[in-house]
């Protein structure tokens, strides 16, 4: 077996597929932002402390900063990849209704966690949304706007 420090990977990013050779340390992140171009994730404390770089990683919620970009050679999705048909993502829009952001910088990592937490079944209250959005920092305090839109989300699922 012959180790290569610049390894060619092949993943799938928001529905399309890339070859990259990349250096064998770089991570997710910066395979998206400075290979890719995808700059919607951004890179807060590079640590995986702030969820600003959250990604979705074969449809679980991932930092992608802790990420090393040859280890995931699978499905990524980024905020860019949330919109269809020129449509916002519902998450995006209530985010949008619900004036969940005031800079906007840590405002996609937010919406893919909630995308992920309404999925995974963990948005049932208040308290569990506080929960399992803990881990994504809003240097604003926007948290209130951001727990509004994801009940709106919710409630918006279950037709009330």
């Amino acid at each position: 077996m012959q180790f290569s420090s610049n390894p060619k990977i092949a993943l799938r990013v928001n529905g399309a597929s890339y070859e990259c050779q990349i250096d064998a340390r770089t991570t997710l992140l910066d395979l998206l932002r400075e290979h890719l171009q995808l700059t919607g994730s951004k890179k807060g404390c590079n640590f995986g402390e702030c969820g600003a770089c959250t990604v979705h990683l074969n449809g679980r919620r991932v930092n992608a900063c802790l990420v090393l970009a040859a280890a995931a050679e699978s499905d990524v999705t980024t905020i860019e990849g949330l919109a269809e048909n020129g449509r916002l993502h519902p998450v995006q829009q209530a985010f949008i209704d619900q004036d969940a952001f005031q800079c906007g910088y840590c405002t996609p990592g937010q919406v893919m966690s909630a995308v992920a937490l309404i999925r995974e079944g963990h948005a049932t209250t208040p308290a569990e949304i506080r929960e399992w959005m803990s881990g994504n920092i809003c240097r604003c305090s926007s948290y209130p706007q951001i727990v509004a839109a994801i009940e709106a989300v919710l409630a918006q699922e279950k037709g009330t």
